[in-house]
């Protein structure tokens, strides 16, 4: 018996291997739908949602872990998302649609109101530059596929500036703000809390924000697969979300306290934040996926994206298939 010990061990490890082997992918599918990856900025209602720990305690009866990690701005956020690092996150305007265009297989979730003084063009304490007209020729720092990079886009229109007639320098915006503060770009184009910091901390003074020309929405977007995988998991965040909104727009300084750990500014420069925000997180609907498209229309006009797209393909009702077979 002895001399068959061998054999008879080489045929169990290769059985226990193959059996290990046919279960792995099970393995993963499942800790695939026990994690909720979420991608956050440095601002807004998903790190208030973090602060507050409430997600957790909704997830915890559905064996749902939830991970967070912090992107410095929305494009590099959906690009996360486009990757498959993350399964959720939060981007203004313009990072979906450079995202769409670029093949990123992602869908609008959710909203919130417009948020049209939330974001602006700074110049300088001590600028000269007192008009929008008189950026032509002028450097303006902006993160490129940013909810500003639109804001610019339509303020330039609207002073009669062509695009091409500024020097646009992309920039994240801790490098934009240094390059502000040194004196090495005019402007900024910028978003909250930066946009209240550079006030509060350089004395920034407002060219001009987004009332009256932008919406500046902010939305929420889930990877395709992990939305209708589960469903379940998004319809719970995004009740979270309004449940979050809602407690920050009655209870701004409260807000003000919660984010100011997380992000490590100031009380008086978050509440300025909070006052600029929009609330109350709702479903995308027809018109704001009209505006949307419209942003969408007017990047490929100027070849800031490389081919026209329908953004209802980035809804789950929208043809995910037909959009692949165009590209």
């Amino acid at each position: 018996m002895r001399k068959f010990l061998p054999g008879m061990l080489h045929r169990t490890i290769v059985a226990s291997v193959l059996v290990v082997m046919a279960l792995a992918p099970f393995a993963l599918a499942q800790d695939a739908d026990s994690v909720l990856r979420i991608g956050y900025q440095k601002y807004g209602t998903l790190v208030l949602l973090k602060a507050r720990g409430s997600l957790e305690k909704r997830l915890a009866p559905l064996h749902v872990e939830v991970t967070w990690t912090e992107f410095p701005a929305g494009p590099q956020l959906l690009e996360g998302l486009n990757v498959g690092s993350i399964d959720f996150g939060t981007v203004g305007e313009a990072p979906p649609i450079f995202a769409q265009a670029a093949g990123a297989d992602l869908v609008y979730v959710g909203n919130e109101p417009p948020a049209s003084a939330a974001e602006a063009i700074v110049v300088p304490k001590d600028s000269p530059i007192r008009t929008l007209a008189e950026l032509k020729g002028k450097k303006v720092a902006l993160n490129k596929g940013s909810n500003v990079h639109f804001l610019l886009v339509k303020l330039l229109e609207k002073a009669g500036v062509q695009y091409k007639d500024i020097d646009t320098v992309f920039l994240t915006p801790a490098d934009a703000r240094a390059a502000f503060e040194r004196g090495s770009v005019d402007a900024w184009a910028i978003w909250e809390p930066f946009f209240a910091a550079a006030q509060t901390q350089t004395g920034a003074r407002i060219l001009a924000d987004g009332n009256g020309v932008v919406s500046n929405h902010q939305f929420f977007l889930a990877a395709r697969a992990y939305a209708k995988k589960r469903a379940d998991v998004i319809a719970i965040i995004i009740d979270e979300l309004a449940r979050v909104d809602d407690w920050a727009k009655t209870d701004t300084k409260a807000a003000a306290a919660a984010l100011q750990p997380q992000i490590g500014l100031d009380q008086a420069t978050l509440e300025l934040a909070l006052s600029r925000g929009g609330y109350g997180v709702t479903p995308v609907n027809d018109a704001v996926l009209a505006e949307q498209q419209r942003i969408a229309d007017a990047f490929y006009d100027l070849k800031l994206i490389p081919k026209h797209i329908n953004v209802r393909d980035a809804t789950l009702q929208g043809n995910s298939a037909g959009t692949q077979a165009k590209r």
